[in-house]
């Protein structure tokens, strides 16, 4: 397989017609005989690209003082406490914000009111905030983000996973894909033998095939 995935990376790049911007590489997977309607067989997983993202993320936390001081000297949007509740009472504007950002991070005291306010519009795409203990530094956890992808199959028996931007080189993404697909086979009672095909691509680009033999 490892070979197959290499050279449908390859392809992939080969094949996908000059853009304007830079588009992100993806892994299709789609998987069979699993009961995805039991959520104990769904796969949520967190993996660190080796290769990193290929772009750079945009974080932002709930957060005020301190803790604020810090998020924003790393790069961080910071959101206060006051604006929560705001943001609730304005869903375009919170959706806005859910989309702007990749990834949200939390000081511990803002979650309660975080899951009554914005939990309808951050939970159903999967971006609940992270709560930051007081201790720790949001630097440290946004830097590990930045290299982080979440695969969540959800009851669909075929999901999709961005490993990586066309900018990265060939072996980068090889090993990024290669982390994916093998977290993903872990996953599965069967291994590849749950795996009814599998596919990469840039993000408008052709779908390139990879022969899955079980």
């Amino acid at each position: 397989m490892e070979e197959k995935i290499n050279q449908a990376i390859k392809d992939a790049l080969a094949s996908a017609p000059k853009r304007k911007f830079t588009e992100s590489m993806d892994i299709a997977f789609t998987i069979r005989d699993v009961d995805l309607k039991n959520p104990n067989n769904r796969i949520k997983e967190e993996i660190r690209l080796p290769s990193g993202r290929g772009r750079t993320l945009k974080i932002a936390m709930f957060a005020a003082g301190e803790a604020a001081t810090k998020a924003k000297s790393a790069g961080i949007h910071v959101i206060t406490p006051q604006e929560i509740e705001d943001l609730g009472g304005n869903k375009g504007r919170a959706k806005k914000i859910a989309n702007a950002y990749d990834f949200f991070l939390s000081e511990v005291p803002h979650m309660g009111l975080i899951g009554r306010y914005l939990g309808v519009v951050l939970g159903p795409r999967g971006k609940m905030p992270r709560p930051v203990p007081p201790t720790l530094d949001p630097s440290i956890i946004a830097a590990g983000l930045q290299s982080t992808v979440v695969i969540k199959s959800g009851d669909k028996n075929t999901f999709q996973i961005s490993f990586g931007t066309a900018s990265q080189s060939e072996e980068e993404l090889y090993a990024n894909a290669l982390e994916v697909y093998n977290r993903v086979i872990s996953k599965l009672e069967r291994g590849i033998g749950n795996i009814r095909s599998l596919y990469i691509k840039t993000t408008m680009g052709p779908s390139q095939m990879v022969e899955v033999i079980n």
